[in-house]
């Protein structure tokens, strides 16, 4: 196979349908997966960008001007994230609903001081960086691709790949699906507005899963 053809594989739209196949598959037969089905979007993720020669760098893996700037950023947004959640998002769905997002997967918490410092340690990487990477860094950026990037073509990604995002936490109930969906569309907005940079939403993410850890401990969340 001559470079030409290579290159082209690469590239294929075939490839990337390949892909967001896994990627339902994953999400459909999610208990199946052992811990959290992130790990494994993770390892896609990565094989995806060697494959394609991409680097993650590329998709927003730096600092976003500096680290002064992206923690002030990511812990600026990530309160303001977990506050709308709190005060307007959750209460209002809930209302709606008639249903509190189902959090029994985090009973545990309740309390328990080693157990939720160990939940904010997975916050930070599983959710903050994990999810981060996956849906923002990787999804975003690969369904946007395939529909040659274009303004139209973001707008269609950030959609679609929130819309999996909510999904992804159906364990939660209708009511977390679409309080999750809703706080990855905002996650990825703020990806896009930071030029599409992920230091800014790790760190907004980590900020905002830790305060939910530490209310759960305390038997204050959800609201």
């Amino acid at each position: 196979m001559n470079d030409t053809a290579v290159a082209g594989w690469r590239e294929s739209k075939w490839l990337a349908l390949a892909e967001f196949v896994l990627v339902a598959l994953a999400m459909i037969y999610r208990h199946w997966l052992p811990v959290s089905i992130t790990p494994y979007l993770l390892l896609l993720a990565w094989i995806s960008l060697r494959i394609r020669k991409v680097s993650w760098r590329s998709v927003g893996l730096c600092l976003y001007r500096n680290w002064t700037i992206s923690l002030s950023l990511g812990i600026a947004f990530g309160l303001a994230l977990e506050a709308f959640e709190l005060f307007i998002s959750q209460p209002l769905l809930i209302r709606l609903l008639a249903k509190k997002p189902d959090l029994d997967a985090f009973s545990a918490l309740r309390g328990n001081l080693g157990t939720t410092l160990l939940y904010i340690g997975f916050a930070w990487t599983l959710a903050a960086f994990g999810e981060e990477m996956v849906y923002r860094g990787y999804l975003m950026n690969r369904v946007a691709g395939l529909f040659h990037n274009t303004r139209r073509a973001w707008v269609l990604s950030l959609i679609i790949v929130h819309v999996a995002f909510g999904l992804a936490h159906i364990y939660q109930g209708v009511t977390g699906v679409l309080d999750e969906g809703l706080m990855g569309l905002f996650l990825g907005l703020l990806y896009l507005r930071a030029g599409r940079n992920l230091a800014v939403p790790i760190i907004a993410h980590g900020v905002s899963d830790t305060i939910d850890f530490l209310l759960m401990f305390l038997g204050k969340y959800p609201v």
